[in-house]
């Protein structure tokens, strides 16, 4: 059984940086990734990691966000710099079934998912 915990969300200041952790059960050798959903827009995608720890990250995100996974630890973290409003969104960590995937960023590949932390960015 797979679960998915995340933590770290919050309220930030425009220009400031969060750090979200998500702690994995059930998972070895999954593809992982950070998708997130703001009222009324789809879940799209931030960040992944292959099994074989190839990243990809999102266009509006790609210079700002971190993707890291500490596999002993069966953690997954984002690390968030230079935040604006538009990162405004509940964040959800992810699993897939696959080690690595053609499509690293579709939502649809992703079996497995965590409950959402809460990202707010005020200007």
């Amino acid at each position: 059984q797979v679960t998915l915990v995340e933590s770290g969300g919050g309220s930030v200041e425009f220009g400031g940086s969060l750090r979200l952790s998500c702690v994995a059960s059930g998972v070895t050798n999954n593809m992982m990734g950070w998708f997130r959903q703001a009222p009324g827009k789809e879940r799209e995608g931030v960040a992944s990691i292959s099994g074989n720890g190839r990243i990809f990250y999102g266009d509006a995100v790609q210079g700002r966000f971190g993707i890291s996974q500490d596999k002993a630890k069966k953690t997954l973290e984002l690390r968030m710099m230079d935040l604006r409003a538009e990162d405004t969104a509940m964040y959800y960590c992810a699993a897939s079934k696959w080690s690595d995937l053609n499509e690293p960023l579709k939502k649809e590949m992703y079996w497995y998912w965590g409950q959402g932390t809460q990202v707010t960015v005020s200007s």
